[in-house]
């Protein structure tokens, strides 16, 4: 184990909770453990690790974050996305690749949803020339979470968003019966509606989209409609 990774393990091995690890699991339908450790001490703690110890080098930030994403319990992998996220505008277009490897093990939406929108969303901005290569690759890779990532990268975009790229992916994903796909379509169209209510609308209209992604993608909308 790399000797950053220590003490931050028996910090939190100290604050583990059993009473809150159980449920902890079973809302994450029990496919990982948990320490138990909720997600605002958990941030507590990871702050005052970071005080005593420093935040990791950067050039030790691949190692670090990997061994944390081996490890079993639940929250290691959340420590691992947050200290990729200290270096999010800072990391080289390699990352893709660790990026990649966390979206595809130990998936679920929780971290997925973390890389995806915060971290590959931030390193594609630096480096647009990846975006079509890395989307095409994802959308005909069959795997369902790399598909929804080239979903949700643009997810905090907002004017900035290739539009034209998000109406193609969604198309493509089109048909779909995977709950996260569908739900990934309503989610992007409903946080882009923010900034385009009648680009949304507009396609929400023209295009045949699955219940789910429909009622996702006009739910802000409506919750927000003046007449």
């Amino acid at each position: 184990m790399h000797n950053y990774i220590t003490p931050l393990v028996k910090l939190f091995g100290q604050n583990a909770n059993a009473a809150n690890a159980k449920p902890m699991a079973k809302y994450m339908k029990n496919l990982f453990p948990y320490l138990g450790i909720k997600t605002p001490p958990r941030r507590e703690l990871l702050k005052q690790f970071f005080k005593e110890n420093g935040k990791p080098e950067i050039t030790e930030l691949k190692q670090i974050s990997r061994e944390l994403w081996e490890l079993p319990e639940r929250e290691f992998q959340y420590c691992a996305v947050s200290m990729l996220q200290l270096y999010k505008n800072k990391v080289d277009a390699s990352f893709i690749e660790l990026y990649e490897q966390f979206i595809i093990t130990k998936s679920w939406w929780d971290t997925v949803d973390a890389v995806a929108a915060n971290l590959i969303g931030s390193l594609f901005k630096k480096y647009p020339e990846m975006i079509k290569p890395h989307t095409e690759k994802w959308q005909a890779s069959g795997n369902m979470w790399l598909q929804r990532t080239a979903l949700l990268f643009q997810l905090n975009y907002k004017a900035e968003t290739n539009v034209k790229l998000m109406f193609d992916l969604i198309r493509c994903n089109l048909g779909s019966k995977e709950f996260f796909i569908n739900k990934a379509i309503g989610w992007i169209l409903r946080q882009y509606s923010k900034t385009d209510a009648r680009a949304v609308i507009d396609f929400v209209e023209k295009t045949d989209l699955a219940s789910l992604s429909k009622r996702e993608a006009l739910k802000w909308l409506n919750n927000h409609s003046t007449t």
